[in-house]
Formats: structure tokens, sequence, C-alpha cells
């Protein structure tokens, strides 16, 4: 009898950390269903992984912007013998908070926020309703794990919501015993279009997609809560922690400035 393939679940997997995240999955033998807003990225992704892996790989282009898009992405997932979930997609903006557009801001909102709350609860309730041992990994930033971010105001808060949820409901499924892990990736400046998207400039020195997602993988399946791949930003989550909140936002205002680029 053939051996059941398992499949990783990656959205936002046409660029960036997402697509990173395709290529390692891929190469331990994960067939993958990869969603993301670009159809043509995805063929793309899909043809150049065929190539390399001899994994299942689907395609759904889905904008995650849409409530009943997230539960189209939880449905056609339910159908797979899914046992790990990358939940990536995600945006950003920069500038104040009275000047960036507030119909960005509530996009933002929709997929940092919605988007990845509903398929962590939809997930989640089908690896238990099913008995499966398996992986939720949110990625949120760094970001999430500071007081707050002048000029990323909303970017930041989305990413402290993804991290407070990622710790109360790895909390919860640990007092019922669960065989779910429920992770949050917490990355600092990584090198992706993401930043072109967001109109930022990191003053600080960013490391690269491959870096980032093997330390997350690493972590991952020896179930770390809360990963951050990069020595430099571990010390300064650690040292902030030892600074009055209204210091280190004011500190992280001053550097949040230097991305004017």
């Amino acid at each position: 009898m053939e051996r059941v393939k398992e499949y990783a679940l990656i959205t936002g997997a046409s660029s960036g950390i997402g697509r990173e995240f395709a290529r390692q999955l891929a190469a331990k033998g994960y067939s993958l269903l990869l969603v993301a807003r670009r159809a043509e990225r995805l063929q793309k992704l899909k043809d150049e992984l065929k190539k390399d892996y001899p994994v299942d790989i689907r395609i759904l282009p889905a904008d995650l912007s849409f409530r009943a898009e997230c539960g189209l992405v939880a449905r056609e997932a339910a159908k797979l013998p899914v046992r790990v979930v990358i939940n990536n997609a995600g945006l950003g903006d920069f500038g104040g908070f009275t000047e960036t557009e507030l119909s960005k801001e509530m996009q933002l909102i929709d997929v940092n926020v919605t988007a990845q709350h509903i398929l962590l609860k939809k997930m989640l309730q089908f690896f238990e309703e099913k008995g499966i041992q398996g992986y939720i990994l949110n990625v949120a930033s760094s970001a999430g794990l500071l007081p707050g971010g002048p000029y990323m105001a909303a970017y930041y808060a989305t990413k402290a919501y993804m991290v407070s949820l990622t710790r109360a409901v790895r909390s919860e499924c640990r007092d019922r015993k669960s065989r779910v892990t429920v992770s949050a990736l917490c990355p600092g400046p990584v090198d992706t279009e993401f930043n072109d998207v967001a109109r930022v400039k990191f003053s600080l020195k960013g490391i690269s997609a491959e870096e980032c997602v093997r330390y997350a993988v690493k972590k991952l399946f020896k179930g770390k809560m809360i990963i951050v791949p990069s020595f430099t930003m571990r010390a300064g989550v650690v040292l902030s922690k030892l600074a009055p909140p209204s210091l280190s936002v004011r500190i992280a205002g001053k550097q949040q400035k230097k991305k004017l680029g």
C-alpha cells in the first residue's frame, strides 16, 4: 500500500518567506498546498519546484483580505492530509498615523489579523477533530514582541495581536493535551520584496529568507513557541524588556524614521 503523503499549507506562498517555506518543506518531502493572490506566480513556483522535488503541488489563488476566501482555503485544506500550516500571508505599511491611507490599513488588518485568526482557528479545529499531530506556524514579526512602533503603528499592532493569540492558544492546547503545536515566527528585517510593498528601508541589516526559514523550520519541529531567527533581534527583544515601555517606544520611533529611504 502506498504511503499517504503529508501536506503543508502555505499562505502568502508566491514570494519572500512563503516561497522559501515552499522550497524547504518540499525538500523535506512534504507535498504542498500553495495559496496567494497572484495565480501566475503560484504556477511559476509550482513549475520550478516540480523540477526538483517529487511531491504533489497544488495551487489555490485566493485573496485573504476577504473572509469568504479564508473559509475556502480552510475547506480545501481539510480535503488533504495537511500536517503543517504556515500562516504567512501579511502586509505592511509605513508612515505617520494621520498620513497613511485608512483603506490600506484596513486591508492590512484584514490580512495580518483576521485572515491569520480564521485560518488558525479552522486548521486547529480540523487537526483536533481528526486527532492529527500537526504544526501551525503564525508568521508574525519581532515587532509583535515590542511595546509599539511609531510610523508603523498599525503593522506593530497586528503583529502584537498574533503573538498574543499564539501564546494564549498554545496554553489552551497544552491544557487539553492537544497534539497540535502552535508557534509564532518573529523575525526582524528579512531581505524580501515585502520591504518595497511596505515602503520601508530597514536601518538594520536583514537576513536572507533562506536563513530565516531554515531556522524557523528547525525550531517549529522542535516545538519552540516564539521563534526569533537572528541573534541581533533576540538580544534586542531581551533589552527592550529591561527598558520602560515609553523609552522602548521612543527608541523604536527613532529607528522607524531611519527607514524612510
